[in-house]
């Protein structure tokens, strides 16, 4: 009952806000389905190996790239019709999952497919939910829309896990990508009576660079370097080194979902207390600690004890990625205006995206020839130069400070 009312209180009653938040919440559990098998699909159905896996990654980030220039192309189409052309993408490559042969060069442009309906849709849902909210309530709409998300992903992680426990044998992965294609084109056909023609957001479609946010922008690179090690192969050091299951592989998407979930409060309230710079400099220490537990744990302890202990650096990982809040209150500090700070934001994204396809490009190919123990020293090599740039930065304080002795 609370919660229909916090959505009766937040969105404007004569907006499509009801039927918005249904297609968001089948979405994430189609989408849960699908991020909780993929990567045991590609070691054991498609065969895919540690290079091949990066290779896939770089064409699955590419659309995230071409996104400024498909907003740019597409600009006289509204919000809402954006919206349902990504749904429409995302049924079409979900689809080819369950439809297509396994080979790599298919489950690559399926993949990309449905990466490319997901990139276009991330930035219609925050514009349609401002559109939607009432006045003043912006963010309690964005807030209650990514928990609608987050709802629907946990439940098909946890599907996945019940589903792939239970069963015995052959594991059902074209079957689920069927139910989960389905559940992509219900979600397909309830985008389709959302109605209006609210105009996209304009910082999407245009970069922004000055150079007080040089800084900003070099630590989104090393931001994206290093979240690609872990996005990209934690999961696969798992399954193909410690031969984890996708129940296992989706317990633990959930776990760090939850944690995630329950954890950002808290580290934005740390980030207030504390200062940015402050955790920016942490984050990335505690990373190194965590890429060496997860390169070197086999050589220090025994294979399952290892295991565990990879576990749960993948979910500190999960969590102390949430320390990335961190430069968006950088980038505010240093801002003239709100535009401002969502233009730069955005050029922040792009920018990491540009280097997390190369990370996993060459990611694979680091592991293959040269061991899972390269692989994350170069991550947490990274981490320490990101935590000495970090402690460069000068705080607002510092710079007031720097003024009075001119």
């Amino acid at each position: 009952m609370d919660k229909f009312k916090a959505l009766k209180s937040t969105f404007q009653e004569n907006s499509k806000f009801r039927v918005f938040l249904l297609s968001i919440l089948i979405t994430g559990l189609s989408y849960g389905l699908y991020k909780g098998m993929l990567d045991n699909f590609l070691a054991e159905v498609v065969m895919m190996g540690e290079a091949d896996r990066g290779v896939t990654e770089f064409f699955r980030e590419l659309p995230g790239i071409a996104l400024i220039f498909i907003l740019a192309a597409f600009y006289m189409l509204s919000a809402e019709s954006l919206y349902k052309i990504g749904a429409v993408i995302m049924l079409i490559g979900m689809a080819m999952h369950a439809v297509l042969p396994p080979t790599k060069v298919l489950a690559t442009l399926a993949i990309c497919m449905y990466s490319l309906g997901e990139h276009i849709q991330i930035g219609m849902k925050s514009t349609l939910s401002l559109q939607y909210a009432k006045p003043g309530r912006g963010g309690a709409a964005l807030g209650l829309q990514n928990s609608v998300s987050q709802i629907g992903t946990l439940v098909g992680y946890f599907v996945i896990v019940l589903a792939f426990s239970l069963i015995t044998g052959d594991q059902p992965y074209t079957m689920f990508f069927a139910v989960a294609a389905i559940l992509a084109g219900i979600s397909a056909a309830f985008t389709m009576r959302i109605t209006g023609k609210s105009e996209t957001d304009s910082t999407k479609r245009r970069f922004y660079f000055h150079k007080k946010y040089t800084k900003y922008y070099m630590l989104e690179m090393f931001y994206g370097a290093r979240k690609q090690v872990f996005l990209t192969f934690g999961p696969y050091v798992l399954i193909l080194f410690y031969g984890a299951n996708a129940a296992m592989i989706s317990a633990l998407f959930a776990v760090s979902a939850i944690a995630g979930f329950l954890l950002s409060p808290v580290i934005g309230r740390i980030i207030d207390k504390v200062g940015y710079k402050k955790v920016m400099v942490a984050d990335t220490l505690i990373l190194v600690v965590v890429c060496l537990f997860y390169g070197f744990a086999h050589r220090m302890f025994s294979m399952d004890v290892a295991f565990i202990v990879c576990c749960v650096n993948y979910v500190m990982d999960a969590i102390i990625s949430l320390a990335s809040m961190a430069s968006n209150v950088y980038v505010q500090e240093l801002s003239d205006s709100q535009e401002e700070v969502k233009a730069t934001i955005s050029t922040g994204v792009s920018i990491n995206h540009v280097i997390t396809i190369f990370i996993a490009l060459f990611g694979g190919w680091i592991w293959e020839a040269l061991g899972i123990e390269t692989l994350f020293m170069v991550s947490a090599v990274l981490g320490i130069f990101n935590s000495i740039y970090a402690a460069t930065i000068k705080t607002k304080a510092q710079r007031e400070a720097a003024l009075a002795k001119k």
